[in-house]
């Protein structure tokens, strides 16, 4: 899964290693909610960005203006924040979402040098909590456009700065952006994930239906409907010739070989490759499958139908043509695509494309959402591939989120057990959260888009 937000401002990265030795935690050290809560110390060399809020006269001059911002946008929303003063803002009656300020100053402080970075690093810190992040973050996340003022949000381009050289997707630099992300742990990546190991939305047989009534145990076969879904639509079958762009942990290429196909599968990290590779021969598909530690567009050769799942948030908005143009140019003539795309509307992607962000920073180096139109502008421009069929699953996606942030916080003992401490815990939840938070506001959407050459060949 590969998520954007589209706001903020921060310094440079942190890398994959900067989650802290493991811990031993007492019961006092976990929320009510079973989060780790921030240390009173965190830790400035493995946190810079976390460890201390801003200071000084401009920091505190940009806190007070973000604080009073705040305030006023809080006032129009169906939200509690409460103070440790006792104040209370905010339109949410009695069961609305409460945002609990613990530090309001270093929060301010954070909002105001850096946006909404500073709003996931104020979080992560421990100066607010949330009994329930992901409803708190889906109220600001549905206000998005109307959080900031219209004259300030004009201003953007002038404050907010663009992605770092290093982070941007050029073929020197994606294999890092990747391995910051995929590369932390496959023991991670399992805590919270289902036996499928499959880390994009499910497909809920039956739609998925109210959030509560979603359960862990229909994960895996929803995780294998989605799969099965794409196979059938690129038409992936006995003797197919099937290329995957992103392995994942090997699940799709598991699903497709057991069809007959033959599949060739690149990705960039490591830990993905060492698991998908250990899972193919131990279900007997050695033969069938290869998977490269390759960047897509080194791939060659000509392939009866292409399936990419979550890949595209992580191509980067200037490398679109090439990731299509790459598709058509291996795709075999009456071949058929079948992706699997997290979107964003088109206007806010826009707006935000040249943005840096807080998951940027922290989650995902170098990525970026795309829109539909963005898709079916993309391929008509630069490739013969025609967009033919799509279906939006964001509810999906939801139900899908809800179930890793609950399984990641039952877990929560055992991940700092490998090493990843609280203030890394509390960056992925707040991740698993916000991420929750777009698809049940409607502000991102998963879609399976199918393409192919009929127009063409006219």
């Amino acid at each position: 899964m590969t998520m954007t937000d589209d706001n903020g401002t921060a310094s440079a990265s942190v890398d994959n290693k900067t989650h802290g030795p493991a811990a031993t935690h007492s019961p006092a050290a976990w929320t009510a909610g079973g989060v780790p809560a921030a240390p009173a110390t965190i830790d400035p060399d493995l946190w810079p960005g976390v460890a201390q809020p801003p200071s000084g006269l401009k920091a505190d001059v940009a806190g007070k203006a973000a604080g009073l911002m705040f305030k006023g946008a809080v006032r129009r929303l169906p939200l509690r924040v409460e103070y440790p003063d006792g104040s209370v803002l905010g339109m949410g009656g009695p069961d609305a979402p409460v945002m609990t300020m613990v530090r309001p100053a270093a929060f301010e402080a954070r909002i105001g040098d850096n946006g909404l970075i500073g709003l996931g690093e104020s979080f992560m810190a421990g100066d607010w909590e949330a009994s329930d992040l992901a409803a708190v973050l889906e109220v600001f996340a549905a206000s998005v456009d109307t959080l900031i003022p219209v004259p300030l949000q004009k201003l953007r381009s002038l404050y907010l700065p663009r992605t770092p050289r290093q982070e941007r997707n050029a073929e020197q630099n994606t294999r890092s952006n990747i391995s910051r992300h995929y590369d932390l742990s496959n023991d991670l990546f399992s805590k919270f994930l289902d036996s499928t190991m499959s880390y994009s939305s499910a497909l809920f047989p039956g739609g998925a239906g109210p959030l509560s009534e979603v359960a862990w145990d229909s994960l895996a076969e929803a995780q294998q409907a989605k799969i099965d879904r794409l196979l059938d639509k690129a038409g992936v079958g006995d003797g197919t010739r099937l290329l995957e762009i992103g392995t994942g942990w090997g699940e799709l290429a598991l699903r497709a070989a057991a069809r007959g196909a033959t599949v060739y599968s690149v990705t960039l990290s490591s830990e993905q490759q060492a698991l998908a590779q250990e899972r193919i021969a131990a279900a007997g598909f050695a033969d069938r499958v290869t998977v490269a530690l390759q960047d897509y567009r080194a791939v060659e050769g000509e392939y009866d139908a292409v399936v990419s799942v979550e890949m595209i948030e992580a191509v980067g908005y200037e490398y679109w043509p090439i990731y299509f143009q790459t598709i058509d140019r291996v795709l075999a003539p009456g071949g058929k695509v079948a992706i699997q795309a997290i979107t964003m509307p088109h206007g806010r992607m826009l707006a935000t494309r040249n943005a840096y962000t807080w998951v940027h920073k922290y989650i995902f180096p170098g990525g970026f959402l795309p829109s539909v139109r963005a898709i079916e502008g993309v391929t008509q421009q630069h490739t013969t591939l025609r967009v033919r069929e799509r279906m939006g699953m964001g509810d999906h996606y939801a139900a899908t989120l809800r179930l890793w942030e609950e399984r990641f916080v039952a877990r929560s003992r055992e991940v700092g057990d490998l090493g990843f401490d609280a203030v890394f815990q509390r960056m992925w939840l707040f991740y698993l959260c916000y991420s929750r938070a777009g698809f049940q506001s409607g502000y991102l959407d998963v879609q399976q888009i199918v393409l192919d050459r009929r127009e063409a060949q006219l």
